[in-house]
């Protein structure tokens, strides 16, 4: 996709109400600090559009991004952080449970694992829990320029097997520094978009 505009359009707090959209939403889920703000940035062509931090947890809203005027990125909050409050994490918890049980317009889930590590307690949680709510997660393996390439297929096994993925499950290697993987992410996406 040739990427023209993108406007973060709508951000919902814990209390506010979820837009009805009427275009196709792709959503983002992951651990804070997996590298999701660099993922939505490299897929637009963007620096900073989405904020990227040094400070995990950072992404307390769901942030609807408008992309052409023809689709939503939507970026959930991430998980896993332990200097938020529990109360709060329920509460985000919540908010994305009610995004995902109540958006017409979502096409998919792309939950992203830190390809370094095997899947912790809270990714298997968040998979399973996508899977719950009707949706089969495509996973993207994050951080692929921090491995060598010998390791790559090994660490996308670890990743599959520790989140017990259902067959077929596509898994997306992606660089946020080379880009590597966009393409094949964007010819998903057109794909869901279009389908």
């Amino acid at each position: 996709m040739i990427i023209k505009n993108v406007e973060l359009e709508t951000v919902c707090g814990i209390t506010s109400k979820l837009p009805e959209n009427i275009m196709p939403e792709i959503a983002f889920a992951g651990k804070s600090n997996v590298g999701k703000s660099s993922l939505i940035n490299g897929l637009i062509n963007r620096k900073s559009l989405a904020r990227t931090s040094s400070q995990p947890g950072k992404t307390q809203t769901i942030n609807f991004y408008n992309v052409n005027k023809e689709l939503y990125f939507v970026d959930l909050p991430g998980y896993g952080y332990a200097k938020v409050s529990k109360e709060t994490q329920e509460k985000w918890g919540k908010m994305i449970e009610k995004y995902l049980q109540t958006s017409k317009q979502l096409k998919a889930v792309f939950l992203l694992i830190d390809i370094r590590h095997e899947p912790s307690s809270n990714d298997k949680m968040m998979y399973d829990w996508i899977v719950y709510n009707g949706y089969n997660p495509i996973i993207i393996a994050t951080k692929l320029d921090k491995i060598k390439r010998s390791q790559v297929q090994k660490n996308v096994s670890h990743i599959k097997k520790g989140l017990a993925v259902r067959p077929g499950t596509m898994v997306f290697p992606y660089s946020a520094l080379t880009k590597q993987g966009r393409d094949e992410i964007w010819e998903t996406i057109d794909a869901l978009v279009t389908s």
